[in-house]
């Protein structure tokens, strides 16, 4: 994630917290919790608001929740009672860990030759045959867009950048429409399994 895209959720984070905390996000979810087991440790990884951290918990999930954003942190810390810590995807280390890695519209925000690295620590991070969920914007769109960075996809370069990475089969790939009413926003789903 870029500098500057951080920097717009600590200065943002109220109105970003007030237009995505009360999305239902329930369908991604469940088509991702279909591959993880009862109880199963989740990564959030860009956990935002911590919206999804708090439902995963509630669902009786172990859950770990990062974000870059200090402010983001802060709040979604309160907002769902674990300790949300602050970092960046490049520095995600944890070896073997989780059954699931859950990164509804935050990998969007890494540029194109970084994502092939990020990619490879969440793979590190998975147990096997864990699987990523991951959602960007639909297109080929990158770069600045409303003070942050984006990085659009679609089924070609999403099937492109899993080839280049190893360690990954892709399970699903689907289109969906923002789940906010006032959106008129499509995106790109995948959910791949660590091989």
């Amino acid at each position: 994630m870029t500098d500057n895209t951080t920097e717009y959720y600590n200065k943002n984070s109220l109105e970003f917290i007030e237009g995505t905390i009360n999305v239902d996000t329930g369908i991604l979810r469940d088509r991702f919790l279909k591959y993880i087991p009862s109880g199963g440790k989740i990564l959030d990884l860009g956990c935002g608001s911590g919206r999804d951290t708090k439902c995963f918990l509630e669902a009786g999930y172990q859950v770990t929740a990062i974000d870059a954003s200090q402010e983001l942190c802060l709040k979604a810390t309160e907002y769902t009672g674990i300790n949300v810590r602050c970092t960046r995807f490049e520095e995600l280390n944890d070896v073997k860990e989780y059954d699931g890695v859950f990164a509804c519209a935050s990998l969007l925000h890494v540029q194109e030759g970084d994502l092939p690295d990020i990619l490879t620590k969440i793979n590190k991070a998975l147990k096997q045959q864990g699987v990523l969920y991951a959602s960007f914007k639909y297109g080929d769109f990158a770069g600045e867009r409303d003070g942050r960075y984006f990085h659009d996809m679609n089924e070609v370069s999403v099937e492109e950048l899993f080839i280049t990475v190893s360690g990954f089969r892709i399970e699903e790939v689907w289109q969906s429409h923002d789940v906010r009413r006032d959106k008129e926003v499509y995106w790109i789903n995948v959910i791949a399994r660590n091989i």
